[in-house]
């Protein structure tokens, strides 16, 4: 199976979601189109999708940032197993016609996500997550609410047995923490979890993280 990544800052890459790939096998390529001109991989040549967080929004008014929403509709009509992170589940959401919009609590740091459906097996009812956004998404009609937060409901969503979208991060492992905080430390401040970048850094990535990464990316391919 072939696996395109689109990657859209330096300092938030796949993460545990490579060594998932690499553990089954899959070839896994990596686009940056905020940097590249806007290269894109083809439909025809995924056999998954995967679009990570970055700084930017889905509102923003970027050629790139509108074709990877045609790339996303033409692999939502294929049934291509797709795993949304971040803006990458605000992508999804937002192809799909619902909003991306200004959440009502900036959350930047550690804090608990709880599962809100039983429909993927084997998931901890609660799990402590990084998160880094200042957006939200829509869970889309067609989806199920999968996980939410103190601070904000949608939090993840299932659709189709085929699609997840998380707000948060499960892929972050303890170095992509380290340079994910470096490089933006600074976007802590303001954020409702309080926690420096240093507190962030510093916090001991659970290990169930990564099996429940791999419990999620097996259902969505299976």
């Amino acid at each position: 199976m072939r696996i395109n990544v689109l990657q859209h800052t330096p300092n938030e890459g796949p993460g545990a979601i490579k060594a998932w790939a690499h553990l089954h096998g899959h070839e896994i390529y990596v686009y940056h189109p905020y940097a590249f001109g806007g290269i894109l991989p083809n439909a025809e040549e995924t056999d998954m999708l995967v679009i990570l967080g970055g700084p930017m929004s889905p509102n923003d008014n970027i050629d790139w940032i509108k074709n990877e929403r045609e790339l996303i509709k033409q692999l939502l009509d294929k049934n291509t197993p797709m795993f949304g992170v971040c803006y990458g589940a605000q992508q999804i959401s937002k192809t799909l016609g619902y909003s991306v919009s200004k959440s009502p609590a900036k959350e930047v740091g550690w804090a608990p996500v709880y599962l809100q459906t039983q429909e993927i097996p084997e998931i901890p009812d609660k799990m402590m997550a990084l998160h880094w956004h200042e957006e939200m998404f829509d869970v889309p009609e067609e989806a199920k609410l999968l996980f939410s937060s103190d601070l904000l409901k949608n939090q993840g969503f299932v659709m189709n047995h085929r699609i997840i979208g998380l707000q948060f991060h499960f892929e972050a492992q303890t170095a992509d923490v380290k340079e994910i905080a470096v490089n933006d430390g600074d976007y802590a401040v303001g954020s409702q979890l309080n926690q420096t970048s240093e507190e962030i850094m510093n916090y001991s990535v659970p290990e169930e993280n990564k099996i429940v990464l791999f419990k999620l990316l097996d259902y969505i391919t299976e």
